[in-house]
């Protein structure tokens, strides 16, 4: 005969409303901190704003490190949403292109632990960040290009890299000269308009290298 399982097992098994509320607050302060400080922050000052003991922490996020990767994987998501609907918003397609990337850079110099890391992701893709950037620039190149105003031979590769490239504008000048990135971001969208007609450099990527880059990671 069956053994039924104790009434109280779904109990302990289901996580307690403080815990929950525990785990959410040191997500919340992290996500601040990292903004604010970037990825070398000390976890003492995540404890002191998440109003958690040291102890608490190390319970949810043995590792700094965990703490770091959940907090990034959601502000990426949330950084990559933002410039997604802001191109969406946007009607004209240029001018669509054009927003994305203000809004993504914008986005990018208010948060020093994804000006950091954002490099990263160019090699070590996380498909709910870069994959979401990449699906929305595709849709973006596809936009321009029907309505010949992109560039002849410009790719999905040629717009993410860029918008890496900026990045590194953004993170080297943004203390010293605050928007000069927005010059840079000027010179470089008028380098893809369609009245530039020379050819552009061949890609020498081995195609089983951009295969790689293009596809979501098995199990993932």
């Amino acid at each position: 005969m069956a053994v039924a399982e104790p009434q109280n097992t779904t109990r302990r098994r289901t996580p307690r409303v403080d815990a929950i509320r525990n785990r959410e607050a040191i997500v919340e302060a992290a996500a601040e901190v990292l903004a604010e400080q970037g990825a070398a922050v000390d976890v003492r000052e995540i404890a002191r704003r998440s109003g958690v003991g040291m102890g608490t922490l190390y319970r949810h996020f043995p590792k700094k490190e965990d703490l770091v990767h959940t907090v990034l994987r959601q502000d990426f998501v949330k950084w990559a949403e933002s410039a997604r609907q802001a191109a969406i918003d946007a009607e004209d397609p240029w001018a669509a292109l054009t927003t994305f990337y203000q809004q993504a850079l914008t986005g990018y110099a208010r948060h020093r632990a994804i000006m950091e890391n954002f490099a990263l992701t160019w090699l070590v893709p996380d498909l709910e960040g870069i994959h979401q950037l990449r699906l929305v620039i595709e849709q973006l190149c596809a936009r321009a290009g029907a309505k010949g105003l992109l560039r002849p031979g410009v790719t999905t590769d040629d717009l993410l890299l860029l918008l890496v490239s900026l990045g590194h504008a953004v993170q080297i000048t943004d203390e010293c000269r605050p928007q000069m990135w927005n010059r840079l971001l000027c010179i470089s969208l008028d380098g893809l308009r369609a009245d530039h007609r020379e050819p552009l450099p061949a890609d020498t990527t081995p195609h089983m290298m951009r295969a790689a880059a293009a596809t979501p990671a098995a199990g993932r």
